[in-house]
């Protein structure tokens, strides 16, 4: 590390702490050459994927879009603060678990979709309208049905895997 003062290369570490929450560590350097002393922080830098769109474009990741998306779904809708966040969270986490340096608006958009059909069936299906250009009343029926088998085999797995009392 380069000293900030005189711009030596050489700098020595007189002292490391770890921050009391743990998540950076506090060192105390003192520089080779002119002997002045200076504190450098070592933190955790996540980064998240970048997203590519349909026609190619890459942007940022932004999880304001996300949590719009997911307030436009769920509007009128009763759904906690709470749940909401945590499904951010979730789709947040499972994208930087992934590894990639890229991904497809569509696997961001498909985590979405997964995160709503747990929160609340009609903010799946205003999703999915939106997300899979619903082009008539079909395919708003195709998707109804869908949502159906899935809760009713939902409901059933419950029951088996409930223990009897």
């Amino acid at each position: 590390m380069k000293c900030p003062f005189c711009k030596g290369p050489d700098t020595q570490v007189v002292d490391t702490r770890e921050s009391e929450e743990g998540e950076s560590i506090r060192r105390r350097r003192r520089c080779l050459s002119c002997d002045k002393r200076f504190t450098t922080y070592e933190t955790v830098e996540l980064r998240m994927p970048q997203v590519v769109k349909q026609n190619g474009m890459r942007s940022e990741f932004d999880e304001e879009k996300l949590r719009t998306s997911f307030n436009r779904a769920l509007h009128k809708r009763p759904v906690s603060a709470e749940l909401v966040d945590a499904a951010i969270d979730h789709v947040s986490r499972t994208l930087h678990a992934m590894g990639e340096r890229e991904v497809g608006s569509r696997q961001v958009g498909e985590l979405v979709m997964k995160e709503l059909l747990k929160l609340d069936k009609v903010a799946y299906i205003r999703f999915a309208s939106v997300y899979k250009s619903f082009q008539d009343v079909g395919d708003f029926t195709d998707a109804v049905e869908a949502v159906s088998k899935t809760h009713h085999t939902r409901r059933a797995t419950d029951r088996v895997k409930k223990p009897k009392s």
